[in-house]
């Protein structure tokens, strides 16, 4: 397989994660992981990058339908090589083997967290906050019609004893940003949204670093530390 672009080794890395690939793409892509260092990193990075939407699955039990077809998607994978036309011989086959195990339960892992919640009635959203720096995701932002929304911490966020992180959001025909009060690092929070509009498809949200007791203006005043956009789910 020639290694593609720069791009086009992301776009190809970023399907592989999710399982749009054609088979014979998937194929060529687990062929070529094993030799291609760049593409193994855009994998990781992917599986990185979209791994955190997980924790948005509410404990919900999916129908047994559904488990049925992850269970059959699973056992074809196990099946013994000699009975299957899609696996490379010896160590090759045992690799793509666990490989595919460990794609199709993440995919089935991101699957159900972006599936399961589109079950209930009332609209929901999600936002991942990232950095700026890197778009490493530091929050995820879960949100229903309950007029609330629950931060989740993703992992450790250091400030310092003088500062504070204050939560911030704006809609796109607002005239500026409201905020939503303060969070502390590592702390999971629930925040009312029940004197605000209600949420809308790219409502802006993001958490700067500002004085111990929060912004003295009606705005932002310290440095953006994680940012993100909400997306109907």
């Amino acid at each position: 397989m020639t290694p593609p672009p720069d791009d086009d080794i992301e776009a190809l890395a970023g399907e592989y994660v999710l399982g749009t690939l054609e088979p014979g793409e998937r194929r060529s892509v687990e062929l070529a992981l094993p030799h291609d260092a760049a593409l193994r990193a855009a994998v990781q990075a992917w599986e990185a990058r979209l791994l955190p939407l997980t924790v948005l699955a509410e404990p919900l039990a999916p129908s047994a339908q559904l488990w049925l077809r992850i269970e059959a998607s699973l056992a074809h994978l196990a099946r013994p090589a000699a009975l299957r036309t899609d696996v490379a011989p010896k160590w090759h086959a045992r690799l793509n083997f666990w490989r595919g195990l460990a794609a199709t339960g993440f995919a089935a892992a991101l699957m159900l967290a972006l599936w399961l919640p589109q079950q209930t009635a009332a609209p929901r959203y999600t936002v991942v906050l990232a950095a700026p720096s890197n778009a490493a995701p530091g929050w995820v932002l879960q949100a229903s019609g309950a007029g609330s929304i629950k931060l989740v911490p993703l992992g450790p966020t250091t400030v310092p004893d003088d500062k504070s992180l204050q939560l911030w959001t704006k809609a796109d025909d607002w005239k500026g940003p409201v905020s939503l009060g303060l969070v502390k690092p590592g702390e999971t929070v629930d925040v009312s949204l029940a004197k605000l509009p209600p949420l809308q498809p790219n409502q802006l949200f993001e958490i700067t670093l500002e004085p111990k007791t929060g912004s003295p203006l009606n705005r932002p005043t310290g440095p953006i530390l994680y940012i993100g956009r909400a997306v109907q789910l």
